[in-house]
């Protein structure tokens, strides 16, 4: 068999942890075998273990530690989040991805979202727990709280919002969102009028969180989807 090269070695490693999960010889905490034992097993230099390492660690299914103590070594996470988060955002940058298209993704995901949370309140079943959406509306009612402030507890807003649903996929691809949805609402730039803006928006919020206390699952969809067009309409200059 001809060995392979060492721009692929690397996902040997990466198919060795998939097989390893897949078969449920591994799961999230167990520590991999160290790198000398990896290297043998998998017939693979040290360095080529350790690139496969750092591209787990990049994916948010490793996190290594250093020295030799207990500590040391790698150990299987489960941060759902890492690696969606970082290729959005980079992709944005680099404007391979629309910004309109991350909007339209989240008008999809939040409608969905938000009336399912409604439904769960309407039915009387597992109520949707509101209290970290509704903590971070009262922080951003904090006075004088400027664009940044504001956009970055916004996103932690949809995220909650997201979460209230109790879908965690949904919630999942929210949480990567996020950096990318921050990204690009600060690339919005200065709003001409801050303060109407903000009391716009903070309105916005309370219908969203109200329609889903009351039960009513299409007027939850319908404020969120006014809150996040509306914004982007108003700020984005044309890609």
């Amino acid at each position: 068999m001809t060995a392979p090269g060492p721009g692929r070695s690397y996902q040997r490693v990466i198919g060795y942890v998939e097989e390893q999960l897949s078969d449920g010889r591994l799961s999230v905490g167990d520590k991999l075998p160290a790198e000398r034992s990896l290297a043998a097993d998998l017939g693979l230099s040290r360095a080529s273990v350790r690139e496969g390492l750092r591209v787990l660690e990049a994916m948010g299914l490793v996190r290594t530690g250093t020295g030799s103590g207990p500590d040391a070594g790698a150990v299987l996470a489960a941060d759902t989040t890492t690696a969606i988060s970082v290729a959005l955002r980079l992709h944005l940058a680099s404007a391979t991805l629309p910004v309109s298209d991350v909007v339209a993704s989240r008008v999809v995901l939040e409608s969905w979202a938000v009336s399912e949370a409604a439904r769960r309140t309407a039915a009387g079943r597992a109520k949707p727990d509101l209290s970290a959406a509704t903590e971070l509306v009262r922080a951003m009612d904090e006075p004088g709280i400027g664009p940044e402030a504001f956009y970055r507890l916004d996103a932690q807003f949809h995220v909650a919002l997201a979460r209230a649903a109790g879908n965690e996929v949904i919630a999942a691809i929210m949480a990567s969102l996020r950096d990318a949805i921050q990204t690009y609402v600060v690339a919005a730039g200065t709003v001409p009028d801050w303060p109407r803006m903000l009391r716009r928006l903070r309105t916005q919020h309370r219908a969203v969180l109200a329609a889903i206390d009351a039960g009513e699952p299409e007027l939850a969809a319908r404020h969120v989807v006014a809150h996040i067009n509306g914004f982007y309409r108003s700020t984005w200059v044309s890609e």
